[in-house]
């Protein structure tokens, strides 16, 4: 038995790890980003992550070859793991175009579908909408009640929504949903109001970007490599790192493992992702959540000095 963390994840009522894997980084090269990921690496990991005691994964179709290896590699242990994935993704877009996510009762029916086909499995644990597309859109398309009806015949069993601000207020608002997978991490903290209301409402709260891709260790070299649309972002994330002099409560600790458990720290988060297709990284993770949240002293330093810092980025 693992001794992760582990918390209920709202009124669904299941109980996982408090460290999730993401199959994100198992998706290939995708219209020319992504590392290329062999078919024996993906098995290693993925069965690592199960040897590991993670209990929940989450992946989508818009994730390359992530859910066929899904299928491929770990279905055979399928009792093992909570799976999530998302829908409104495009179903089978031609090679290198990028369809946008349409929210239609017919696509969000045969991505469910073609996300069972792919992992060889007969349900999905949670479906959640991907993209945070509005509420009005939402209702204008009755998506919801696709996801309903995907349940009513056993293929689905919660249903949530990957969402962002401002439309997440919205969602939360509807009452429907049992899950929410929302970005956090220490230097994005922009969701910690919409964190603290989905728990309030009862949904589970999964945490995505909590180690902010690495960007407190990355080379500076990995902000060239980003889309120019997400470069200024990312570059402002990392400067707060060093305005807000982190390294100088880590007491001992490595940046992502501070990094981790700051998210971990969140008393009202039920588990976050992180992605890796190295076995290594991934026990690394493992080891860091096993230590579960910052002492309160060091966590409440650092919010501090985060808080001081994001308030100079303003008004500077």
């Amino acid at each position: 038995m693992s001794d992760i963390p582990t918390a209920t994840l709202g009124r669904t009522g299941q109980t996982v790890t408090k460290l999730a894997y993401g199959a994100m980084e198992l998706r290939g090269p995708v219209n020319g980003a992504g590392r290329e990921v062999s078919p024996e690496q993906a098995k290693t990991v993925l069965n690592a992550v199960l040897d590991a005691g993670i209990t929940l994964i989450d992946t989508s179709p818009d994730y390359g070859r992530s859910e066929a290896l899904i299928g491929e590699f770990i279905s055979n242990r399928r009792s093992e793991f909570f799976l999530a994935s998302k829908c409104g993704c495009p179903v089978n877009p031609p090679p290198g175009e990028r369809p946008a996510h349409v929210y239609t009762r017919a696509n969000v029916r045969a991505g469910v579908e073609q996300s069972l086909r792919r992992m060889k499995t007969d349900h999905l644990d949670l479906v959640q909408f991907h993209i945070s597309p509005s509420r009005s859109e939402l209702e204008a398309n009755d998506s919801v009640a696709e996801l309903q009806a995907l349940q009513a015949e056993g293929k689905v069993r919660f249903i949530g929504m990957s969402g962002t601000l401002p439309n997440i207020t919205d969602h939360i608002a509807m009452g429907v949903f049992d899950a929410f997978q929302i970005p956090y991490s220490a230097l994005e903290r922009e969701h910690e109001a919409p964190i603290s209301s989905a728990a309030g409402a009862g949904a589970g709260v999964i945490v995505r970007g909590g180690v902010a891709r690495g960007l407190p260790v990355a080379p500076a070299s990995t902000l060239e490599r980003l889309p120019e649309r997400f470069r200024q972002t990312y570059a402002k994330r990392r400067d707060l790192w060093d305005e807000a002099k982190l390294d100088d409560v880590l007491d001992g600790i490595g940046r992502m493992e501070f990094m981790l458990r700051f998210t971990l720290s969140h008393p009202q988060m039920t588990t976050t992702i992180v992605g890796t297709a190295n076995p290594a990284h991934l026990a690394d993770n493992v080891a860091a959540a096993k230590k579960g949240p910052l002492p309160a002293d060091q966590y409440a330093e650092a919010k501090r000095r985060l808080d001081a810092a994001a308030k100079a980025q303003v008004s500077a």
